[in-house]
């Protein structure tokens, strides 16, 4: 494997679009609003490997990357079947930490939005600085 610190870039946003499953719904009919957390870290994975690399290339370097601060807000509810688009967007990816901003729609109809932040750590859980490739200065 490539040293974690060569290579590509981590690009400013990636999307990706997946369906709701049957299991992520509630009594209501309408995703259980823990699902947002796991689609959010879906999209932070396929946020990387857009840009060239996998979270295991970066975990088998020795860096973990764990997450700090978590916020969601919820404007309206998805249901079964519905097609989700997810938005990824890194805010700040600097120093120690990476702070990803996330949009999630169906259709044209912003359903939540959300942000959260993730801490460069090492097997001993001590914070190290993030690989060169992950860290993105927006509009730099």
């Amino acid at each position: 494997m490539p040293s974690v610190n060569a290579g590509s870039s981590l690009p400013q946003s990636h999307e990706i679009e997946f369906r709701v499953r049957y299991q992520e719904t509630d009594a209501q009919g309408r995703v259980h609003h823990s699902n947002y957390a796991n689609w959010f870290e879906i999209g932070r994975t396929e946020l990387v490997r857009a840009g060239g690399r996998s979270y295991r290339d970066i975990e088998t370097a020795g860096v973990m990357l764990v997450v700090t601060d978590l916020r969601c807000q919820f404007f309206r509810g998805a249901q079964y079947d519905d097609l989700i688009r997810l938005k990824t967007t890194v805010v700040k990816a600097k120093g120690v930490r990476i702070v990803n901003r996330y949009e999630v729609y169906t259709g044209d109809t912003l359903l939540a939005e959300g942000e959260t932040t993730v801490a460069a750590i090492n097997s001993d859980g001590k914070v190290v600085r993030l690989p060169g490739f992950l860290q993105f200065n927006k509009g730099a």
